[in-house]
């Protein structure tokens, strides 16, 4: 498998793939279309400087992606993380979160903030991330999502510890 910046053409792509993820959950075809506009990637958001979409891929699929969005310069959101539904289950998500932490720790971030799917709590929970609370969905009214923060630091990220250690 291959973690990789995701390319500025795979917009289609990874909104296809967010909406087939979601899916996964065994929601209506109402449900998943009123998500249909807040899942879609453009190119402009795949091309904006301060968004970092990553994709994962195994034999030239992309089979997962996420994305960060600097909130302001202690705090980012994690956008979005979806993987194929083939895949889910299978550790992808645990890798990607896992990127998105390293990634945060080098740019000197204090927290990761998410909104997160219900069908979601128990990874973000397992990821050690904290629910602080919820937030209404952005697509259906007087729907609230679980709201999780994860605090970015050296000592809970092994990717950055194991990078250190490899340049001694």
């Amino acid at each position: 498998m291959i973690i990789r910046k995701a390319n500025v053409e795979e917009n289609k792509l990874l909104s296809e793939l967010a909406i087939n993820s979601k899916s996964y959950w065994n929601y209506s075809e109402e449900f998943i279309e009123a998500f249909r506009n807040e899942l879609k990637y453009s190119k402009k958001d795949l091309n904006n400087p301060n968004n970092h979409f990553v994709v994962a891929e195994l034999k030239n699929k992309i089979i997962g992606f996420y994305a960060l969005v600097p909130l302001d310069q202690d705090k980012f959101e994690l956008e979005a993380l979806f993987i194929d539904p083939e895949y889910i289950g299978k550790g992808i998500g645990i890798v990607l979160f896992q990127d998105a932490k390293s990634f945060a720790t080098v740019k000197g971030v204090k927290s990761i903030i998410i909104q997160g799917d219900p069908n979601a709590e128990k990874f973000y929970k397992a990821m050690g991330c904290k629910k602080i609370g919820n937030k209404e969905s952005e697509s259906i009214p007087g729907r609230y999502l679980p709201l999780f923060s994860y605090s970015v630091n050296s000592e809970n990220n092994q990717y950055i510890k194991n990078k250190n250690n490899d340049k001694t």
